[in-house]
């Protein structure tokens, strides 16, 4: 039986998370998804409670995303809570912008990205 190196798994990780964010399926309709950062401003620190508020809010933003097939990946925030960095799947900057209309967040640059990481080379 063979044993599957770390690397092995993290490559094949990366490559799912590659392919996932390609297209997204709704019902009968395929979209094609891109991943873009977004660049957001706090300027009074982003205060999210960790504790079941916190989480509603958090599961309310994810919701209000899907209506328009925005998939929010995950966040990066600064030591001082006035800026964060995050990373989410999308057919359009356009659909990012609408979608924190609706949430109410701010929204800065919108960058189109790519996943590189060290693993992905042999």
């Amino acid at each position: 039986m063979k044993t599957i190196s770390m690397i092995a798994v993290i490559a094949m990780m990366t490559t799912l998370s590659l392919t996932r964010s390609a297209a997204q399926t709704t019902g009968t309709k395929t979209i094609a998804m891109k991943r873009y950062m977004v660049e957001r401003s706090f300027p009074n620190g982003l205060m999210v409670p960790i504790n079941e508020e916190g989480s509603k809010l958090c599961l309310t933003v994810v919701s209000k995303n899907l209506e328009d097939n925005v998939t929010w990946v995950h966040s990066y925030v600064t030591p001082d809570k006035k800026k964060s960095y995050c990373i989410y799947d999308a057919p359009s900057p356009e659909a990012i912008r609408k979608s924190a209309e609706k949430t109410g967040l701010p929204v800065g640059a919108i960058v189109e990205v790519m996943v590189l990481d060290p693993y992905f080379y042999k």
